[in-house]
This record gives C-alpha cells, structure tokens and sequence, in this order.
C-alpha cells in the first residue's frame, strides 16, 4: 500500500511537472500598464499566472469617463487553452495561441471579425499590443497600442 501511495505520488508529481512545462511562459505580462493620451487614458493590469491562467482586466477613460472595458484570461493549456476576451461583459470570445517567443504572444481567431489577431511583446520597461484584421472595407488594419508601467 506504501508503495503504491509513493507512486502515485511520484506519478502526480511528474504530470504536474509536465503541465507546467507545457504551460506558456507569460509572467513577463504581469503588471500595471498605462497608455494612451492626454484625453484619452488606456490601462491593463495582469495577474500572475496561478491556477493555470493569467487574469486581466483593462478600462479606457475618455475625458475623465468610461469609453470601454475588458475582462481577459489566459488559459495556459487544456481544451480552453488561449485568451479569452469579454469587451464591455458581452460573452467571452477565445483566440488560440498562434506564435510565442521570448516575451512575445500572438493569438489568432480567423471565424472572429475584428479583431482576428492579437499581439503583446515586451521590451524592457514598455508593452507593445496591436489588434488586426480585416477593417469594414476589408483591407488590413491594425491598431497598435503602446504601455508603460503606470505610475513610472
């Protein structure tokens, strides 16, 4: 009975190790981030990963007032692996993870009309976010966003 508690135990162990292992490397996201201009104020803040996702939110503030707002997640593996966006609390739209790279994820949701693709990449101190896809007269747009950590 011992030994099968230990190998249990060991074989849990392993797949927990394994699922980390397989599980995105995205903490680089975690933070405060503000953007945006004079008048028109942009910030996303992110959790850590914990639990298998990272959680975030973001709000944007036009003049002083509510323009928008998102609850996001990203789930790091599993059938529900990708990142989940709710603008404005409608029902969450999911975009797979298409590319990673060291401090850099795209998501990508062709069957989504705007936007279809989803891009944040770090460097150093600032988080660059584009969104993309097909504008309403169905040539390429992209929308790039630039943040700083808030309060620096």
């Amino acid at each position: 009975m011992r030994c099968m508690k230990r190998m249990l135990a060991a074989g849990l162990a392993l797949g927990a190790g394994t699922a980390a292992a397989a599980a995105p490397e995205l903490d680089w996201l975690a933070g405060h981030w503000c953007g945006g201009t004079a008048n028109r104020q942009i910030e996303e803040v992110w959790l850590p990963e914990g639990g298998g996702m990272l959680l975030g939110m973001s709000r944007t503030l036009r003049d002083g007032r509510t323009e928008s707002f998102e609850f996001m997640r990203i789930v790091a593996a599993g059938k529900q692996a990708g990142f989940h966006v709710q603008p404005n609390g409608v029902p969450p739209t999911r975009f797979a993870i298409a590319e990673r790279g060291e401090q850099r994820v795209r998501f990508e949701n062709a069957a989504h009309d705007f936007p279809n693709r989803i891009e944040y990449r770090r460097e150093g101190d600032v988080l660059h976010a584009w969104i993309a896809g097909p504008g309403r007269d169905g040539k390429e747009m992209r929308i790039p966003f630039e943040y700083r950590r808030c309060g620096g």
